[in-house]
């Protein structure tokens, strides 16, 4: 479980550096699809270990890029469909 949890590290970490340096937008599937996926290994392991606070903070984040993907694919069809 500790290689899952440093999994979610990596993607986070690396997502937010992409985004700090200009290399991927905010709203590019790349950087949410890092959040979601490295939101859920950290929560994984939050739960795992009886972290409460951790897990709930993690899936809270995960979230937020769930919805971000939603968006962006529910965007997607409207422009192809007009």
């Amino acid at each position: 479980m500790t290689c899952i949890g440093w999994l979610g590290v990596l993607l986070c970490t690396l997502g937010y550096l992409l985004l700090s340096l200009k290399v991927i937008k905010a709203e590019s599937w790349t950087f949410q699809l890092f959040n979601v996926v490295g939101g859920l290994c950290l929560a994984m392991t939050a739960l795992d270990t009886s972290d409460l606070p951790n897990a709930a903070a993690n899936l809270l984040w995960m979230s937020i890029g769930i919805y971000a993907l939603g968006r962006q694919l529910t965007s997607r069809k409207r422009t192809k469909a007009a």
